[in-house]
């Protein structure tokens, strides 16, 4: 065992993941340690029933979106033993799992190489996203590059770190979201390098990953360009 543990979140009230977890559970014992999971309390109760049995820790939380998931996720793992961590939306680790099984393997078995990786999709994988992500995303992704010097995509839910990092992180996390406050804690803070892999199995797939219920397009750009500029307003806020 590689004494890494995959920290998670998921908020998924009709049990969408419950299909796709039964198929891919028993593989999450051979990859990691432990897993953590923070579950809101409007999920599915037969999808969180599934995940305790299977031996996941889990912890009920009120929904507060995504960054606060996040950041209780963070502290749950923190409580175990493990010196890395593999942090991944619980929709995008179940798909991952479920296609690319042994691309996964490799990018586990990798984590304790690095300080902070963020894992980004390569261009396949990136175009399977909606348009009204890709094109609020590349943004994003293009602040955080002319920020750091790092080519990267830091918007698919995905990063491994030391528990070093997840520490610091822990005790300086407070923005709306995640994705680009981590490594910049990392970054600022910390002084430490910051790496980037692309992987294919971050991609998206309708049916686990995508909207829960009927949007009107120009909501759907709405929305996607106001996280993009709640991701970018993080990289960019000085940290001291």
């Amino acid at each position: 065992m590689n004494n890494i543990a995959l920290i998670t979140v998921i908020h998924d009230i009709e049990g969408k993941c419950l299909k796709v977890f039964n198929k891919a559970k028993d593989k999450f014992k051979k990859l990691y340690e432990n897993v953590y999971i923070t579950v809101s309390e409007e999920t599915s109760v037969k999808l969180r029933e599934e995940l305790i049995k299977n031996g996941f820790k889990v912890k009920i939380i009120p929904k507060k979106g995504a960054a606060n998931a996040r950041r209780e996720v963070l502290k749950f793992g923190l409580s175990g033993e493990e010196e890395y961590f593999h942090y991944c939306d619980f929709d995008r680790i179940l798909t991952w799992i479920d296609n690319y099984y042994l691309e996964l393997i490799d990018i586990v078995n990798s984590i304790h190489n690095y300080d902070y990786l963020i894992l980004g999709r390569t261009p396949r994988a990136f175009n399977t996203h909606p348009i009204e992500w890709i094109e609020t995303e590349k943004i994003t992704n293009k602040i955080f590059s002319i920020e750091t010097g790092l080519h990267a995509d830091i918007t698919a839910g995905a990063c491994g770190f030391s528990r070093e990092c997840g520490q610091c992180i822990s005790e300086n996390s407070q923005d709306k979201m995640t994705d680009g406050e981590w490594p910049m804690i990392v970054y600022r803070i910390m002084k430490k390098d910051i790496s980037y892999k692309a992987v294919e199995g971050l991609e998206y797939i309708e049916d686990v990953n995508g909207y829960s219920k009927e949007v009107k397009d120009s909501d759907k750009w709405f929305v996607r360009l106001k996280l993009s500029y709640i991701i970018s307003e993080s990289i960019m806020r000085k940290r001291t």
